[in-house]
């Protein structure tokens, strides 16, 4: 499966609802989990707490600087990752085909955090995030959910819920739900950049 791992498979697993991880093993193995999690921007909500940071405008935000960085950044975790070098490779060409893209948060000259993920049509499913300063990621993803809605992006994609994910408002529906909404938000007209 890895050697035949490429931008057309990966876009076309993400059309029918699935997405690729790799084991520490290397082996790429695809995912649908059920049920699946989104953001609405009904839903979405900012912690009290990250407000102030966001008042004071801590971080600079940048999108699509340095995407190889983002992505290698969000694998580096003393856990493991299901980051593999040819899903890198294969990432950074969907990011120079202008499909891939990252949310990255800057300061004082230097990459604090960011986010990355893919974008088809209305729909952006969001992959990874990572902070070397406290709340980077978090206003990744504040910046990430404004972009988006801003660009008519009708559906926001986080994969499965997480602690971090669920104090923002992600929210799980079944993947029977979820891919009627895959449907839509392809058909939809949004560019991210």
């Amino acid at each position: 499966m890895q050697d035949e791992l490429s931008v057309d498979l990966i876009l076309q697993g993400y059309t029918q609802g699935c997405f690729p991880m790799a084991d520490p093993d290397g082996e790429i193995y695809w995912y649908s989990p059920d049920p699946r999690t989104v953001f609405t921007y009904a839903d979405f909500r900012i912690p009290r707490s990250l407000r102030p940071v966001l008042n004071r405008g801590a971080f600079e935000m940048r999108l699509n600087t340095r995407f190889e960085q983002v992505m290698r950044s969000c694998g580096d975790r003393p856990e493991g990752t299901w980051i593999s070098e040819r899903l890198l490779t294969v990432y950074c060409e969907m990011h120079r085909l202008g499909l891939a893209h990252s949310v990255e948060s800057w300061q004082d000259g230097r990459l604090a955090g960011g986010l990355y993920g893919v974008a088809l049509g209305g729909a952006f499913f969001g992959e990874s995030m990572f902070h070397r300063v406290t709340d980077a990621s978090k206003v990744a993803l504040v910046f990430l959910m404004k972009h988006l809605k801003k660009r008519g992006f009708t559906l926001i994609d986080t994969q499965w819920t997480t602690p971090h994910l669920a104090r923002f408002g992600a929210r799980e529906i079944p993947r029977a739900t979820y891919l009627r909404q895959l449907a839509e938000a392809l058909q939809v007209r949004a560019r991210f950049a």
